[in-house]
């Protein structure tokens, strides 16, 4: 056992990152609950097809409306706490939710209301969740240590809390939600034995109330990164490409099911291939890290991305999507443990918050953007366009970005 625990979260980075590492994994799993059972809980209630997706956009819409304020707040207060109360009033939501639904009086409406409430909470959350591990760990650890809580997003996230929460939700429309507030208070739980070192050239630090307002502190943050090329370019890879991305992505049901006619077991594997192809990326990134620059892991990963779309485009079975669908798991996962440890190389402990929340808001903008166009140019020019928009539009952007991606990729901060 203890063998297995040094594998997992090395002694080396201290009890704090495995204390963070535990509070990350068991809010997964009750993430990963709701992950199945709110969709279905929707759709118990409505049969508008509108209103489906609408709940789906209210959890997303917050990270557009609070994650600038969110990234200034985890830069001005204790983010530790900052984590837990978030979290907390998480719970609030989600308990309610469950009194609600337990006594009969649950309602699209009231169901649409706490979806976009949970949205909110997790954007403080989740953004100020990205600032602890670069407090924890060395930089030269930042890698091992991304890729361990990306493990944990794929095992207890993608693929452990779906079926059981599908599971728990046929045996009652509550208990998915029950399991999720256990979680998330276990959750809290654990990141409250976390201690953080204090934020460096942060009048919080030492006590003294910030004198700015808001707007100056989000306006800081966005000349900081406008400021800073390698930081500045990886913000716009980020929002590009998951435009790019978005677009296959949000008709992929109707292509897996009217293109390749795979059914919709079929449709429910493709994505359980990326899931496994990530886990076993996100378990090799140790390995990978030590045998290639992380330059050559951008260039890689950013390439495979360009090749998946084209893929994509050309497959006429499903078990060729299959196979394409894991890769796309496995190098995915790989450059979003690089991603994050690269910025969190760059960016000054100050910043963390603000940047992180700029990142966040180009990734959900970019999915927001991408899945509207790819619905679009799938209706105009059939359910592959979209494949090939994204070959084309990644492919040139990477050409664009490709003598960059070294300095990038070696940014360090001066902090």
């Amino acid at each position: 056992m203890a063998r297995t625990v040094e594998a997992v979260a090395p002694a080396r980075m201290g009890t704090g990152f495995r204390w963070l590492l535990s509070s990350s994994w068991t809010s997964n799993i009750g993430d990963g609950v709701a992950l199945a059972a709110g969709p279905l809980l929707v759709a118990s209630q409505t049969d508008s097809a509108f209103l489906v997706a609408l709940a789906a956009m209210l959890q997303r819409l917050p990270w557009l409306i609070f994650g600038l304020w969110a990234g200034v707040l985890a830069d001005r207060l204790d983010r530790r706490r900052l984590v837990i109360v978030a979290n907390l009033l998480r719970t609030v939501v989600v308990a309610a939710l469950c009194v609600v639904v337990a006594t009969g009086h649950v309602s699209i409406g009231v169901v649409l209301a706490a979806m976009l409430l949970m949205g909110v909470a997790e954007v403080f959350a989740d953004t100020t969740s990205q600032t602890l591990l670069p407090m924890l760990v060395r930089p030269a650890d930042l890698g091992i240590g991304n890729s361990r809580l990306q493990a944990g997003f794929l095992t207890a996230n993608q693929l452990v809390g779906p079926p059981l929460g599908a599971f728990l939700f046929a045996a009652g429309m509550a208990w998915p939600f029950v399991v999720q507030v256990l979680c998330v208070v276990l959750a809290v739980l654990l990141v409250a034995r976390v201690v953080l070192p204090p934020v460096p050239d942060d009048p919080h630090a030492s006590g003294a109330a910030r004198k700015t307002h808001v707007r100056q502190d989000v306006a800081e943050g966005l000349r900081w990164i406008w400021n800073h090329p390698p930081v500045r370019t990886l913000a716009l890879v980020i929002l590009v490409f998951n435009i790019t991305w978005a677009m296959p992505w949000g008709i992929l049901v109707k292509y897996s099911l009217d293109h390749l006619h795979m059914g919709e077991v079929g449709f429910g594997l493709l994505t359980t291939a990326s899931a496994v192809g990530g886990l076993i990326g996100t378990f090799a990134y140790g390995r990978l890290e030590r045998r290639f620059s992380m330059a050559t892991l951008m260039k890689v990963c950013l390439s495979l991305e360009v090749v998946f779309h084209l893929a994509l485009a050309l497959a006429s079975t499903g078990w060729v999507a299959l196979v394409i669908l894991f890769v796309f798991g496995a190098y995915a996962f790989v450059w979003g443990t690089v991603s994050n440890t690269v910025r969190q190389r760059a960016v000054p402990t100050r910043f963390q918050g603000r940047v992180a929340s700029v990142y966040m808001m180009c990734v959900f903008g970019g999915i927001v953007v991408g899945n509207a166009l790819g619905g679009v140019i799938a209706e105009r020019w059939g359910l592959t366009a979209p494949m090939w928009f994204g070959f084309v539009g990644a492919g040139v952007t990477l050409a664009l970005v490709w003598r960059q991606l070294a300095n990038i990729a070696h940014t360090e901060s001066t902090d």
